[in-house]
């Protein structure tokens, strides 16, 4: 079974930072197609950043220029840098991943991963 390994969540206050990681047991990252998403209660969860396996990343307009998404191939990690927290950021993060279409391939513009990590939690005071 895979394994999306995740950490890094937490509290911050407003204008913090966290950086959040996740590594696949069984794939490599560069094989796949990685990515970030967060959920809120009561709310569909949302795409925010992801990157293909030729390192193209994509994020979403609500977090563009305050998070990154990264990877490191030989750590076989993918990362999240958030910065200039908000409290809207306040919210379960999800890794996922996809390595049967490594190029992010998505359908009406959204991307449905066959791999997901198990949420960690990221809360912003303001």
């Amino acid at each position: 079974q895979v394994q999306l390994v995740e950490s890094g969540g937490g509290s911050v206050q407003a204008g913090g930072s966290l950086r959040l990681s996740c590594a696949p047991s069984l794939y490599t990252i560069r094989s796949a197609c990685v990515g970030w998403f967060r959920q809120v209660p009561g709310k569909e969860r949302e795409e925010i950043a992801s990157i293909d396996s030729y390192g193209t990343p994509k994020h979403a307009d609500s977090v563009k220029g305050r998070f990154t998404i990264s990877t490191d191939n030989a750590k076989n990690t993918l990362y999240l840098q958030m910065d200039s927290l908000k409290p809207e950021d306040t919210a379960m993060y999800y890794c996922a991943a996809d390595p049967t279409f490594p190029w992010c391939s998505r359908s009406s513009g959204r991307w449905r991963p066959a791999d997901w990590g198990q949420g960690t939690q990221v809360t912003v005071s303001s």
